[in-house]
C-alpha cells in the first residue's frame, strides 16, 4: 500500500507505506487485538489514518475509528469504505458514542500524546464508553526504555509513562490487567503446523541454553476490565508477527550486505591510503634532505658573505687611508703652489735682497 499523497508521514502518527522498524510495531498491535475484536461492537481511539480500523473491521461487528485531526479524519473516510466501519473527528476526552455501546476499546500509542492532567480523562472517558463487560486494550511507550535509557525525546510525545504510573491511571476503572511487553525482536521460530496454542522461548549459545529471560518492555500492551470473568480465556502466551516479504528482516539483510560492501571499500580506501602513505613518506624524506643541502648550501654562502664582508670592509678602510693620504699630498701641493706663486711675483723679487742679508746677519751673529 502506497502512501496517500494527501497524508504525508510526519512522525506524529503512523501512515502505511513507511518502512522499517514502525510497522512491526504499529501493525503488530492490531493484529493482536483482532482476536479481541471477533465478533464486538469496537471503537478505535485516535485511529489516525484508518489502516487499524479498516483491520478490525474485518471480523469485527461494527468498528468506530475516532481522532481528532480533521483532516486525517476525512482522509481515513475516503480510504477506508465497508458497511460496518466509521470514522469521526473528536477528541479522545470527550468521545461522541453512547455510554456503555462498546465491547472493545482499542486505543494504541495514544495516552502519551496528551498532558498528564488529560490522561485520567481519557481513561475515564473509554470506561463510559464500555459495556459492564467489554475489555480496554490500550499502549503505551515505557519511558524508561524509550526515552531515558536510549537519550531520545519524541517531539510528539507530551507526557510518557512508566509501568507503575500506567498501572496507577488504570486501577480506578479497570481492576483486572494483562500486560504484555513489545519490542523488536530476531531469532529463530519453529511453528507447529496444527497451530497450537503456547509458546516456548529460549536463549543461549553453543555453550548452553535456559528458558529466556523477560526482556524489558520498549512499549506496554495492556489488556484491561472491570472484572476477572470479563478477560477473554483465549489470551495467547506470546504473538509474533512478520510481514509476508519479511521487509524488516529483508533490510537489516541489506544493511549486512551495504556493511560488507563499504567494509571492502574501506579496505580499498586503506590500501590507497597506506600507498599514499608511502609516496608521502617518500616525498619528505626527499623534502628533509633537500632542506639539509639548502642549509648546507646557506652556512657556506653566509661564510662566504662573511669574508666578503671583511674583505670589502678591509678595503673600505684602505680606501679611507689613502683618501687621506691624497687629501694630505694635495694639501701639500696646495701650500707649494702658494708659495711658487708667491716667488714668482714681483713683491718677491724685491723682498728678496733683504731676506738673504737677515739671513746672513743671523748667520754671523751666530759665530
Amino acid at each position: 500500500m502506497s502512501i496517500p499523497p494527501e497524508l504525508e508521514f510526519t512522525g506524529e502518527r503512523f501512515v502505511p507505506g513507511i518502512p522499517g522498524e514502525i510497522v512491526y510495531e504499529h501493525v503488530h498491535r492490531y493484529a493482536f487485538a483482532r482476536r479481541f475484536a471477533t465478533g464486538r461492537r469496537v471503537l478505535d481511539a485516535a485511529c489516525g489514518e484508518g489502516y487499524g480500523s479498516a483491520l478490525l473491521a474485518q471480523v469485527a461487528v461494527d468498528v468506530v475509528g475516532v481522532d481528532v485531526d480533521g483532516p486525517t479524519v476525512a482522509h481515513a473516510r475516503n480510504a477506508y469504505t465497508a458497511r460496518n466501519l466509521t470514522f469521526k473527528e473528536a477528541s479522545v476526552t470527550s468521545i461522541p458514542v453512547a455510554s456503555g455501546s462498546i465491547d472493545l476499546v482499542v486505543s494504541f500509542e495514544t495516552i502519551e500524546h496528551l498532558a498528564a492532567s488529560d490522561q485520567p480523562l481519557m481513561l475515564a472517558e473509554f470506561a463510559r464508553v464500555l459495556a459492564p463487560e467489554g475489555v480496554l486494550l490500550v499502549s503505551s511507550p515505557n519511558r524508561p526504555e524509550y526515552s531515558e535509557r536510549r537519550n531520545y525525546r519524541n517531539a510528539f510525545h507530551v507526557h510518557e509513562l512508566d509501568r507503575a504510573e500506567l498501572a496507577r491511571l488504570l486501577a480506578p476503572h479497570f481492576s483486572e490487567t494483562r500486560w504484555y511487553r513489545q519490542r523488536l525482536w530476531l531469532g529463530s521460530m519453529l511453528r507447529s503446523e496444527a497451530h497450537a496454542e503456547g509458546a516456548e522461548l529460549w536463549e543461549g549459545d553453543h555453550a548452553g541454553l535456559a528458558p529466556a529471560a523477560s526482556t524489558e518492555a520498549m512499549y506496554f500492551v495492556v489488556l484491561a476490565a472491570r472484572s476477572v470473568d470479563s478477560i477473554p480465556l483465549a489470551e495467547p502466551a506470546l504473538s509474533l508477527f512478520s510481514d509476508p516479504a519479511e521487509t524488516e528482516l529483508a533490510r537489516s539483510a541489506a544493511h549486512a550486505r551495504e556493511a560488507i560492501r563499504l567494509d571492502a571499500l574501506a579496505g580499498e580506501r586503506l590500501a590507497q591510503l597506506d600507498r599514499q602513505t608511502l609516496h608521502i613518506e617518500h616525498l619528505e624524506r626527499l623534502i628533509a634532505e633537500r632542506d639539509a643541502e639548502i642549509r648546507r648550501r646557506d652556512d657556506v654562502e653566509a661564510s662566504q658573505r662573511a669574508d666578503a664582508r671583511k674583505a670589502l670592509d678591509e678595503a673600505n678602510a684602505a680606501t679611507a687611508e689613502a683618501i687621506g693620504e691624497c687629501e694630505r699630498l694635495q694639501r701639500a701641493l696646495d701650500a707649494q703652489e702658494r708659495i711658487i706663486q708667491q716667488r714668482q711675483s714681483l713683491r718677491w723679487w724685491f723682498v728678496l735682497p733683504w731676506l738673504r742679508l737677515r739671513l746672513a746677519w743671523t748667520q754671523l751673529r751666530g759665530r
